[in-house]
């Protein structure tokens, strides 16, 4: 199986969550604090006299809000503002039951609970007198909405803000993007790999306007959700969910990806690579753009100055400094753009006649591999050196 072969398999569960609209994963603790720490070790002010929105957010139980609460003083924050989904604008199978945080509050509303989203801003203000300003200055309101993050109320809010933080609902991702680069504000946000060459996504990638965080150790993690485990993986944690294939998107620096990435030449990799598809092989050529096929990360071999088709989860590894993006394989007007030539009637019928059953036909801007046997790659991302182009 092939590094990206693998990472179809591993998106299934976010791809039946869009399906199903299912949104509620909740972040543990210890990733938002390494993924914020990469961004504080890179620069210790990043935060420093900001005002961080948290949308899609439920701080009741989620803990986004309770992370920037407690080290509000320590970042330096300005204000941090977020908002709450209406339990009512939910899935009905997702339970509701406020918290004793709201019924005991005097603004309590037994309708506006079930009907419109929360507000909760926490300022520069010892509201309880204690000496600091934490999670327990925490003030909070009913939005007049459901808090949609579409709506004008929470895009005002958007606006206000220097910086945008959470993982947005998975089944609106393509206008969460939308809705967030528009902003032009910094941000860090979790959503599945696949997101990496959406149309709305991957042009800011490749103009450097956007790349992935430090991210999850494997490209996986455990969420909260109310929903069953499915995951065939092993790695399983009382009353939490496992989703692979997922990423941190931002547009704020961070060291690793300034990291020098030693690969192997060309001929090293024919020579030792583990992979027995490179191993003793080499590397296919496209039949249709003058490229090389590279089907893992691992593999790219160091010293070749032309264009390469990687996984997308090169990401994970990409150097600015280092290599260039050229485009994308999903999207066939930008590979006719850059010369991928239309795939021809030869190709379909020996694909076909290889045991092929994809939806193929003669005319597509696809990549295409002759060897071993004829077949179109699954989303690769094309890459150059700098120094050779």
């Amino acid at each position: 199986m092939t590094e990206t072969t693998a990472a179809s398999a591993k998106n299934t569960k976010i791809s039946a969550a869009k399906t199903a609209k299912k949104d509620e994963f909740y972040t543990q603790w210890v990733d938002i604090q390494r993924e914020m720490n990469a961004y504080l070790e890179f620069d210790p002010d990043v935060f420093r006299d900001k005002v961080i929105l948290l949308p899609c957010d439920d701080p009741e139980w989620s803990n986004f809000t309770k992370f920037f609460a407690l080290h509000f003083m320590d970042l330096g924050l300005k204000k941090l503002i977020s908002t709450s989904f209406a339990a009512d604008s939910k899935p009905p199978e997702i339970e509701y039951q406020p918290t004793l945080f709201e019924t005991g509050a005097p603004q309590f509303d037994e309708t506006m609970t079930r009907s419109n989203g929360k507000l909760f801003v926490l300022e520069r203000k010892d509201i309880n007198g204690d000496g600091v300003v934490n999670i327990d200055d925490l003030q909070w309101s009913y939005l007049e909405g459901s808090g949609d993050f579409q709506s004008a109320e929470v895009t005002a809010l958007r606006d206000e803000a220097d910086i945008l933080i959470t993982n947005p609902p998975f089944s609106l991702l393509k206008e969460f993007f939308t809705w967030l680069i528009e902003s032009g504000k910094k941000y860090s946000i979790i959503a599945n790999q696949n997101a990496i060459t959406y149309k709305v996504v991957f042009p800011q990638i490749q103009a450097n306007k956007m790349w992935l965080g430090k991210g999850f150790p494997g490209n996986a993690s455990h969420f909260g959700s109310p929903y069953e485990d499915t995951a065939v993986a092993t790695d399983r944690r009382e009353g939490l969910i496992r989703v692979s294939g997922v990423q941190w998107f931002t547009n704020i620096d961070h060291g690793q990806r300034h990291e020098r990435v030693e690969f192997m030449t060309m001929a090293d990799n024919i020579k030792h690579s583990k992979h027995k598809e490179v191993r003793g092989v080499g590397y296919h050529r496209y039949v249709n753009y003058d490229a090389i096929d590279v089907p893992f990360t691992v593999a790219i071999p160091s010293d070749y100055g032309g264009v390469m088709g990687v996984p997308v989860t090169y990401l994970n590894k990409h150097n600015p400094d280092e290599y260039e993006i050229v485009g994308n394989s999903d999207d066939m007007d930008m590979t006719k753009e850059i010369g991928v030539r239309p795939l021809g009637r030869e190709f379909i019928v020996a694909y076909r006649a290889g045991g092929g059953t994809g939806h193929y036909s003669p005319g597509m801007h696809m990549l295409g591999l002759a060897e071993p046997s004829p077949r179109t790659v699954f989303k690769r991302l094309l890459i150059r050196r700098k120094d050779a182009s």
